[in-house]
């Protein structure tokens, strides 16, 4: 009967039925077809699911998003990441990183900041003398930033099922982001010398102060929301607020991008993308609750404690699964089912769920650029009217810096751990 249940996910995955359906139907028939528990607890556990004060952030934070994608937040803050950068070779492409690890301060997606950046970017780059493979493959990877820098909807989610504190796991967030983005910049300012592109131009510091000047409240927005965080002036959930109040005053007030005719629109779009997503996180909870009351993680811990003798181990074949998830599924629903499950083997060799955390983050992000699911994939080709496959081509050597990004952070955990180490106590 089990393997029957198995059979009937991997035939529903590969029918390119929605992920959010593969898990609900596959917890129907399990709960069904292996338990003597009513169906009522479905209906009953969805509910559970969605019912956290935590998990309220995620729409907000969406919202927010949505606001600053078509208003002009992006914009000021690409023109004040150019001017700091111009006087260096490849500094278009190098502002492209920065500005992308802005946004991603202030949006916490990645698909949005791959919007609201790249729309822009993308084609600056071409026009500067840069390859359309280097600018769509930057653009497409440094817009995963988006759920690695916090603010980011993954690491709320993943805090409220491993029960970990939200604040401690955007903190662990900041640094890798910020090393992963180093890597970036160094990748291309290596090929913007190598082939030519983009000569250093002298800074008018007249020009970079006028770009301060109005780019000065997008920034100001990830200190606003981020200190009153860190600083214990409101939780993740009001800040998810603030973010929407600050962002709906810049674009109507200051900037003067956004009327309130655009607002239902806004309004409508971030309701079905925030409806989207935790219907995913309902029916993947629902699911992991029928493996909890199976006793599936104990066994599943049991087993591996047998096969991987070392943390070292267990950490290779974890990124290896997770990666290799990723490839055809949606890895946001993968971490929502599988680390409940893992749980007990971080306990056993020692690892911090925050920094597990940070690993899943980065696996995600490799996720948003694996095809054929990966959803950034499909943003990118959209935004340059480009085939899937020439995107994910183009996206290649940004993955594979990502995979080593990603097996520094999992081996070297205080690269996560330190600054929430010294900031909470």
């Amino acid at each position: 009967m089990l393997t029957l249940i198995i059979v009937l996910f991997i035939v529903l995955l590969l029918s390119s039925a929605p992920i959010a359906i593969v898990i609900g139907l596959t917890s129907i028939a399990a709960i069904s077809l292996l338990t003597n528990v009513p169906l009522r607890v479905i209906p009953q556990q969805l509910f559970a699911a969605v019912d956290s004060s935590s998990l309220m952030a995620v729409p907000l934070f969406i919202l927010a998003g949505q606001i600053m994608t078509v208003g002009t937040i992006s914009d000021s803050l690409i023109k004040v990441a150019s001017h700091l950068v111009s006087s260096l070779r490849g500094g278009l492409a190098i502002a492209a990183v920065l500005a992308c690890a802005f946004f991603a301060a202030i949006s916490g997606s990645s698909p949005a900041t791959v919007v609201a950046v790249g729309g822009i970017m993308i084609p600056a780059l071409i026009k500067r003398g840069y390859h359309q493979n280097f600018a769509t493959g930057l653009l497409t990877s440094a817009g995963s930033l988006g759920i690695m820098i916090p603010p980011s909807i993954p690491m709320i989610i993943y805090a409220l099922i491993m029960n970990v504190s939200v604040t401690k796991e955007f903190l662990a967030g900041i640094v890798p982001g910020f090393v992963i983005a180093a890597f970036f910049i160094v990748y291309s300012a290596v090929q913007a010398y190598r082939k030519g592109w983009d000569a250093p131009e002298r800074t008018n510091a007249w020009e970079l102060l006028i770009a301060m000047k109005r780019g000065v409240w997008g920034l100001l927005l990830p200190v606003i929301v981020l200190g009153g965080i860190y600083g214990g002036v409101f939780t993740p959930t009001e800040a998810a607020a603030v973010s929407v109040v600050y962002a709906l005053f810049c674009e109507l007030v200051f900037y003067r991008s956004l009327t309130f005719k655009d607002l239902p629109k806004i309004a409508r779009e971030s309701a079905i993308l925030s409806a989207a997503l935790l219907f995913i996180v309902a029916n993947a909870s629902c699911l992991s609750w029928f493996l909890a009351s199976q006793q599936v993680p104990n066994k599943v811990a049991l087993y591996i404690g047998e096969v991987v003798a070392s943390r070292w181990l267990f950490l290779l074949c974890a990124n290896l699964f997770f990666i290799f998830l990723g490839t055809f599924m949606d890895i946001v629903s993968a971490m929502i089912i599988l680390c409940p499950i893992l749980l007990p083997m971080l306990q056993k060799f020692q690892i911090d769920p925050v920094h597990f955390g940070i690993i899943m983050i980065v696996n995600i992000e490799i996720g948003f650029l694996s095809p054929p699911f990966g959803l950034n994939l499909f943003v990118a080709s959209g935004l340059t009217k480009q085939s899937l496959i020439a995107v994910a081509r183009a996206v290649l050597p940004f993955l594979l810096i990502m995979i080593f990004a990603l097996l520094l952070i999992s081996y070297v955990p205080q690269i996560s751990l330190w600054l929430p180490d010294l900031l909470v106590k």
